[in-house]
């Protein structure tokens, strides 16, 4: 499974590829706030930093970028697609699950632009991602089980694409923890995307803690010599 980190910031970014073996970036508006910087400012960054890196290509490390969430027609959502596109090979759009996001997904499709179809919240919705071939689906969890809903669709929508042999990948989004990771890693999902503070907290466990602690203080108590 791909670990995606969820950030705009660059420091971020940095050292969750140099330590962590991230595959790729999702971001979202409220991670271009969170950054301090205008958004296109964030868009040349990250391209320059792909280009610095040698990444070029979408298989490789490819990043997510939403653009305006105000856009109403697929003309419009096309429009906005082709600009934010246009600065990396890698960029991939993220474009909202709805009637008019859609067809905006078809239309980039097809003209070599890949596609992230986003806010997914029932399989129902992820099916056409799969049919008009986007790159990525990203079903949200977080939210749902924030909400008191379960995320049991993702193994629905996991089974689907396998059923009828979709190509496009499955991005788990918003994920809140470890378990989180693990639960949907054993599902077989693609990607799961989070924070760097919930990757670094999923490494950890207190037994780990704990015998270390055992191992040290053995360690600290034995001749060895």
């Amino acid at each position: 499974m791909k670990y995606f980190l969820d950030s705009a910031r660059l420091e971020e970014i940095e050292y969750a590829f140099e330590n962590y073996c991230i595959d790729g970036v999702t971001t979202n508006p409220k991670h271009i706030k969170m950054s301090g910087k205008p958004f296109m400012q964030v868009v040349r960054d990250i391209a320059a930093w792909i280009e610095k890196k040698g990444l070029q290509g979408i298989d490789r490390f490819p990043v997510s970028f939403e653009i305006n969430p105000h856009l109403d027609t697929w003309e419009e959502m096309v429009t906005a697609a082709k600009e934010v596109s246009s600065y990396s090979p890698n960029y991939a759009i993220k474009i909202p699950c709805c009637e008019q996001g859609l067809i905006a997904a078809k239309k980039l499709e097809e003209a070599g632009i890949r596609t992230n179809v986003t806010l997914v919240f029932s399989t129902s919705q992820a099916i056409p991602a799969g049919k008009l071939n986007a790159k990525f689906v990203s079903p949200f969890v977080g939210w749902k089980e924030n909400s008191g809903d379960s995320a049991d669709y993702i193994r629905n929508i996991i089974e689907v694409y396998k059923k009828f042999n979709f190509q496009t990948e499955i991005i788990v989004a918003a994920v809140r923890n470890g378990r989180q990771i693990g639960d949907f890693a054993a599902m077989g999902a693609d990607i799961v995307t989070c924070g760097l503070d919930v990757y670094k907290a999923s490494f950890e466990h207190p037994f780990t803690t704990y015998g270390l602690e055992v191992f040290r203080d053995a360690w600290d108590n034995t001749v060895r010599e």
